[in-house]
């Protein structure tokens, strides 16, 4: 069996939340595969697609997000290298929401065929690929409560706090400085509320001495006052493995 190292960054994220054996590893890393680089705001997935392959994000940032009928935007969710950008999609047949990427992204496909057989026959990938797609709606489910229920500092703060966490989480952050993706405009679309309004709160949480950036730099000089400001924890993160 011939396996491509490409592939590792799915590994590692799988293997955050789920056992793999060798085997497993070997065999998700086998996998039939084509590596493409996007430049930002490419569509990987469009609303009403009907996907027959699987991408994984090995490189870059992307987004998924939905639009109302009038254009406007809401971005869904973040994702960073390793992510499964449509793991829904291997069981669910027509996509109901457009994944983009944020930065030039290095995107591997996977037949969608491919990833279900794996799945039917190797226990331990069907598990690990279940627990990912738990994870995600767990971290939809944060998401809406940022939205719904946080004031626009503390929704800056966890958003900032969760990107950090899942860096850190995947190995992905050398030093303590993280370089940030987003701009203002896109940090509104997914926080709801306007660039303008953004633009204020970073100000604010700067003169609080909760971050310091430089340029698409960000560091956090308090990492605890800055989980307090945004009520952050990682329970929904769901860092620790999850046995079978």
């Amino acid at each position: 069996m011939t396996t491509d190292p490409l592939l590792t960054p799915m590994i590692r994220k799988l293997e955050t939340h789920a056992p793999l054996d060798a085997e497993d590893r070997a065999a998700l890393l086998a996998l039939p595969h084509t590596v493409r680089t996007f430049d930002a705001s490419a569509y990987l997935v469009r609303e009403g697609d009907r996907p027959d392959k699987y991408a994984v994000l090995l490189s870059g940032y992307a987004f998924r997000q939905k639009l109302t009928i009038d254009g406007l935007r809401q971005i869904i969710s973040l994702h960073i290298p390793g992510d499964m950008l449509d793991l829904q999609h291997l069981h669910l047949e027509v996509a109901d929401h457009n994944v983009q990427t944020l930065t030039s992204a290095e995107v591997a496909t996977i037949p969608r065929a491919a990833v279900q057989t794996l799945a039917r026959t190797r226990p331990g990938v069907d598990h690990a690929l279940f627990v990912a797609a738990l994870v995600e709606a767990s971290i939809f489910r944060e998401w809406v409560l940022n939205i719904g229920r946080r004031d626009a500092r503390s929704r800056l703060a966890h958003l900032l706090c969760e990107f950090a966490a899942r860096l850190d989480a995947q190995g992905l952050t050398p030093g303590r400085d993280y370089d940030f993706p987003m701009t203002q405009e896109q940090i509104g679309d997914a926080l709801g509320l306007t660039a303008v309004h953004i633009n204020r709160t970073l100000r604010a949480l700067e003169v609080e001495g909760l971050i310091v950036r430089n340029g698409r730099q960000v560091s956090f000089p308090s990492w605890t006052a800055l989980r307090q400001v945004a009520d952050f924890s990682v329970r929904y993160l769901h860092l620790g493995m999850q046995p079978a």
